[in-house]
């Protein structure tokens, strides 16, 4: 099975094309409206992407940037893209090279706070995240109540002021114009069975000019998101009719909310995600091994050479060796960690560049694709590398220090620095923890003293 993340390789490089730039309160749209419906990894991904998106003069880059920028694996980034394209903030172009694969993102404004309410199903995913409370102080926040029940709308509309003069505009222009569409998110209305609705319901009672389109989308997007029928529908059509037999779209909203609470469920319909993300199921039992074979199958470079080396930032030299290896030479990411791991272990925390690349090379030839394949050749040719390691210092063959030969039978060799690379931050946790506790022995001494904190005797 190939997984999702398959579709996109930290080589293939992408390219952004923006709007224009984002203000404050679109900002604030993107963490109060949008972040609660993607996590933060999305509106992370974004935010990126629409700073270097305000650089006029850049170049295309690779996703191998994006990993370290944001400190997050190729199937991360993948995931925090799809998150974007389907809630409509982003859209995706490929180009399929020879090798390689070359993207077009998109950035796509938010919607304003009017709009995003008015949406059935965004502010329906907004109020199951957040709950009522949140839900109803962010409307507060950002929606100005207006009481329209006493007027009538009287606005013109564009036929009404313009009449159109024939011209010879090309045709081209035509058809561009004609292409482009407002729409919000992808979401295909057409896929509802209007026919079916619409012949369940009379012409004297609705007239169909007043399921006009943007009424048909708001009557789909309820028929997905309360799972109704058309039949459903007709209901749900019937009860938002106003005295003047007309159809609104926050009648319908409301009208089909009701329907859905007497007939099906008293509990607001939830949103969850289609698929299933099984590269990151882990099993239950799962060996030391199989872990360490995640993690370096899973982890940015930049960040595998940190915890080797106990939490301190690498050398740009060697951040720059490993992004050579996945840009410039198309390593898969899993294979290039196994290699800076095992170089290090070897050479007394050492990356000598000469070295690291004859047995990138072994490997490229070997056509090595996964983790584990790459640490079972490294026990395999140990004695080999071992050599060149020795042939590369000029020094007489002396036993490698780390990824010994194992017989199936034999335990697993863990590196110790796999174990330490959670201990800088628990120790931290750790001391601060003890300062409280110290502030507040203080304060309890004092107290039992009769001395206010800051008083002088």
């Amino acid at each position: 099975m190939v997984h999702l993340y398959k579709e996109v390789q930290p080589t293939d490089h992408f390219e952004i094309s923006l709007p224009q730039f984002l203000s404050t309160n679109e900002r604030q749209l993107l963490t109060l409206f949008y972040q609660p419906l993607t996590g933060p990894e999305p509106i992370s991904l974004y935010l990126t992407l629409w700073a270097e998106g305000e650089d006029l003069h850049s170049t295309p880059m690779t996703h191998y940037y994006l990993m370290n920028v944001l400190n997050m694996s190729i199937g991360k980034v993948f995931e925090a893209r799809i998150a974007l394209e389907a809630i409509g903030l982003l859209r995706t172009w490929r180009k399929d090279e020879e090798d390689s694969r070359h993207f077009i993102y998109e950035i796509i404004r938010p919607l304003d706070a009017h709009s995003f309410f008015q949406d059935p199903l965004l502010s329906m995913f907004l109020f199951s995240k957040i709950g009522e409370q949140a839900y109803r102080k962010l409307r507060r926040r950002f929606i100005k109540p207006l009481n329209k029940q006493s007027f009538k709308e009287v606005s013109r509309s564009f036929m009404d002021v313009y009449k159109p003069v024939h011209t010879n505009i090309p045709k081209d222009v035509i058809e561009a114009n004609g292409n482009q569409l407002s729409q919000n998110y992808p979401f295909y209305y057409e896929q509802f069975d209007f026919n079916l609705l619409m012949s369940g319901l009379s012409e004297n009672l609705i007239p169909s000019s007043s399921i006009t389109a943007e009424v048909k989308e708001v009557i789909a997007k309820l028929a997905f998101l309360y799972h109704l029928s058309p039949l459903d529908m007709q209901k749900v059509v019937i009860l938002a009719l106003d005295d003047n037999m007309q159809v609104s779209q926050d009648r319908l909203k409301k009208a089909a909310a009701d329907y859905y609470k007497l007939t099906l469920s008293k509990e607001a319909p939830k949103l969850e995600k289609t698929f299933v993300q099984k590269e990151q199921q882990i099993p239950e039992k799962i060996s030391k091994e199989q872990e360490l074979q995640l993690y370096l199958e899973t982890t940015p470079p930049l960040q595998v050479l940190k915890d080797i080396n106990n939490g301190k930032e690498p050398l740009p030299s060697s951040v720059q060796l490993a992004e050579d290896l996945i840009v410039k030479h198309g390593m898969p990411v899993g294979v290039v960690n196994v290699l800076l791991e095992y170089v290090m272990l070897t050479t007394d925390m050492k990356l000598p560049r000469k070295y690291v690349e004859r047995i990138a090379d072994h490997w490229m030839r070997k056509n090595l694709k996964t983790a584990k394949e790459a640490m079972d050749l490294a026990r395999t040719e140990r004695d080999k590398y071992t050599k060149w390691k020795n042939e590369n210092d000029n020094k007489p063959q002396a036993a490698a220090s780390g990824y010994k030969k194992q017989t199936r039978a034999s335990k697993e060799m863990i590196p110790e620095w796999f174990y330490k690379r959670n201990e800088e931050n628990s120790e931290n946790e750790q001391q601060e923890q003890k300062a409280i506790d110290f502030e507040q022995e203080r304060l309890k001494i004092l107290k039992k003293l009769g001395v206010q904190d800051g008083q002088v005797n």
